[in-house]
């Protein structure tokens, strides 16, 4: 079987969402859905996700699984959206979610007895090499933490997807500083698991910075990384790559939809519960 993959760009947050399907029988599984969020506004919307269900109605795609490499802290997941349209299709991540969900609802002072803290919320969570079969559609498991403690990489054939992990060599890597991160636990997913590959795998990263404004790109595979990666390639130590992303982490600026992304998205893309008016709220914790 060769699959095939169709990619979703989203210009609002560099994110790419993926459709992997079988040509033949017809089953789909989707990877890190968009649900669109105006931070002025603080409203929701749908149109990044109806483009990928457009997709899947035109192609005759039957989704078996919706995928997510980890609790994203840029964007807002549309899992649920696809969730509503495709119900038997369990909405999985990998099993250190939990660690996850206990960092972000301890530091947004989330209600203990309705924040899940052991990824109830999520259909299936699965384990480290665990090889998983959605339809006729058969893929891998690689756990691949450093960005957040509980990244997930999934092996489709050659097609390895890598969430934040990895982008593409003109962008480098995912950043170690939010809590749990670590770049020595990237070096080594990189490294001893992504880099381990096949060097003819192909590689679709889950964001396209565009840096220097060039085309949109998505994929590149395990070669090219090796060769070029401009933080981390083949011959980068893990010295070198630690003291560079500390150094690099401490540059950057929060992301601009982390405190609503990360409420939403360790609740696996439900809002909070309504309160007696009928309203949901999300937390802004200051800083002083």
């Amino acid at each position: 079987m060769a699959i095939e993959v169709k990619h979703f760009f989203d210009p609002a947050t560099s994110t790419v969402t993926y459709v992997v399907h079988d040509p033949k029988s017809r089953d789909a599984v989707v990877i890190d859905p968009v649900w669109d969020y105006d931070p002025a506004a603080s409203k929701l919307s749908n149109k990044s996700s109806e483009a990928v269900l457009g997709f899947i109605k035109e192609q005759n795609l039957t989704p078996r699984m919706i995928l997510e490499t980890h609790v994203h802290a840029d964007h807002v997941t549309g899992a649920q959206f696809f969730k509503a349209h495709f119900p038997e299709a369990p909405l999985c991540i990998g099993e250190r979610i939990t660690a996850v969900q206990k960092i972000w609802r301890d530091m947004y002072d989330l209600d203990e007895k309705t924040t899940d803290i052991q990824g109830k919320v999520f259909d299936r969570l699965l384990k480290e090499n665990e090889e998983v079969s959605a339809g006729t559609l058969k893929f891998k498991v690689f756990f691949t933490p450093g960005h957040t403690p509980a990244c997930s990489s999934y092996l489709f054939e050659d097609a390895l997807f890598t969430g934040d992990a990895l982008f593409m060599p003109d962008s480098g890597t995912g950043r170690c500083d939010f809590p749990g991160g670590s770049a020595k636990e990237l070096y080594n997913s990189i490294t001893q698991k992504i880099y381990a590959q096949p060097e003819s795998t192909r590689i679709f990263v889950c964001h396209d910075y565009q840096p220097g404004g060039r085309e949109f790109m998505c994929q590149t595979s395990v070669a090219d990384e090796k060769k070029s990666n401009i933080q981390l390639n083949g011959e980068t130590t893990e010295a070198q790559y630690v003291e560079f992303r500390t150094k690099r982490d401490a540059t950057l600026a929060t992301p601009k939809l982390l405190l609503p992304s990360l409420q939403i998205n360790i609740r696996a893309g439900r809002l909070p519960d309504a309160d007696a008016h009928g309203k949901r709220f999300l937390k802004i914790p200051v800083i002083d």
